[in-house]
């Protein structure tokens, strides 16, 4: 059985995969959303103890998915939303995975475009200096802003209320600074490295978070003649695409782009 392994992002927890995980299972694969470090737990429990998110840092979140990864019986695809598509990237440049597909992905270090849209949704952290020691929730409206900008107001809450957690004010500080800072920082790939595996961006045309720029910035920076790096672009859909309508549209081309790149058997759709 072909192994799936989707990583999620920052401000949600694996919960957020809940639909594709159900889809790819019913296809036949075996699927592993495997949570950052102290994540383990429900929502409801980070929120109300955010302890854990306080004192996450990139690396170990890395270290942590490595280690998942490298002890599945055989390399698997790899998908990731969001900060988990920076963390898929760099799975693949250390070597993991057959294929990888990042979804309105956080770009990695070195990809400098930062669209105004992009500013305003990460403002609520990067506003004060502070937030670099804390873990920083969205208000509804930030978040409907940010991921849920598509949504109706009701749909928004409800998606709120049952995916956010505070994110990692550390690894967000970190993350602006590392392009101003000497040498390779947390989130490095060598996009000259000529055996990593296929990856494919994926970008939602109205995701404020991590727009399309962003997206073709990050695919433009792999310079290497030796791998595939493409971009897929859906009209409509906003940051929080695994839950926006349509996803189904979006889960199977992902997969079917990595099957066919990693050479699996064709799967039937769920």
């Amino acid at each position: 059985m072909k192994t799936i392994v989707l990583v999620h992002g920052f401000w949600v927890t694996p919960r957020s995969w809940e639909h594709w995980i159900d889809r790819y299972q019913r296809a036949g694969y075996h699927v592993v959303a495997p949570a950052y470090p102290g994540f383990e737990v429900e929502v409801e429990a980070l929120n109300a103890d955010p302890t854990p998110i306080e004192a996450l840092t990139a690396p170990a979140i890395i270290s942590h998915l490595e280690s998942v990864v490298g002890a599945l019986d055989e390399p698997p695809v790899i998908i990731g939303h969001s900060a988990g598509g920076a963390f898929t990237q760099v799975l693949l440049d250390h070597g993991f995975g057959v294929a990888g597909v990042a979804i309105n992905s956080a770009p990695t270090e070195g990809v400098r475009v930062i669209p105004l849209s992009q500013l305003k949704a990460t403002f609520p952290v990067l506003k004060n200096p502070a937030n670099r020691h804390k873990a920083v929730g969205l208000t509804p409206e930030q978040w409907k802003y940010t991921f849920a900008n598509t949504f109706t107001e009701e749909e928004s809450l409800e998606l709120y209320q049952r995916y956010h957690v505070p994110a990692s004010g550390r690894i967000f500080w970190n993350s602006v600074l590392a392009n101003f800072e000497p040498g390779p920082q947390d989130v490095h790939v060598d996009y000259h490295n000529d055996n990593r595996p296929p990856l494919l961006f994926v970008s939602g045309s109205e995701d404020h978070l991590m727009p399309p720029s962003v997206q073709r910035s990050n695919a433009k920076h792999y310079k290497s003649p030796k791998t595939i790096t493409e971009i897929k672009e859906y009209e409509g859909m906003p940051h929080l695409l695994p839950a926006h309508k349509g996803w189904e549209e979006v889960a199977d081309y992902a997969l079917a782009w990595a099957a066919k790149q990693a050479g699996w058997p064709t799967a039937t759709n769920a």
